[in-house]
């Protein structure tokens, strides 16, 4: 059993604090949420590379209720895998609030990619961010974070 920092606000996409783990292998790094993480607040997760996925790897989208790779192959048993496994941090962690990269197939949140690869948007949720939802966690973005950080 792993030890997890207690408590910790939020959970946030690994890649927003830094760690270079999105499909092309860099990273978002948003100073504000690197510093949530400094200061103990919050715990990155990346629930693609939890999942089993590699870095660097295939860009992926959302398409109904499955996940497909550009290049066609199914790899919603990976990011519902990594999905659980984050989850599973989240809750160890006592979070309640996270704060998630917007338009990923995992972590977006209200609005992703439609599974076609033409950067078209639709409503819905990551697998991530869905199961976040479910269990009752206030969603952000690094979009919306700064200006409506609790």
């Amino acid at each position: 059993m792993t030890d997890f920092p207690k408590p910790c606000r939020y959970v946030v996409s690994a890649c927003l604090a830094g760690t270079p783990c999105r499909y092309d292998g860099r990273s978002n790094l948003r100073p504000e949420i690197a510093a949530l993480v400094e200061s103990g607040e919050a715990v990155p997760v990346c629930p693609e590379v939890l999942g089993g996925l590699p870095t660097p790897r295939t860009p992926s989208e959302r398409r109904g209720e499955r996940v497909v790779s550009a290049e066609g192959d199914d790899v919603t048993g990976e990011f519902s895998a990594g999905a659980e496994a984050a989850l599973y941090i989240a809750e160890e962690c006592g979070c309640s609030a996270a704060v998630l990269k917007a338009r990923s197939p995992s972590c977006g949140c209200g609005r992703i990619y439609d599974g076609t690869f033409t950067h078209t948007l639709v409503d819905g949720d990551g697998l991530f961010a869905a199961l976040l939802r479910k269990k009752g966690f206030q969603l952000f973005t690094e979009e919306t974070f700064s200006a409506e950080k609790a």
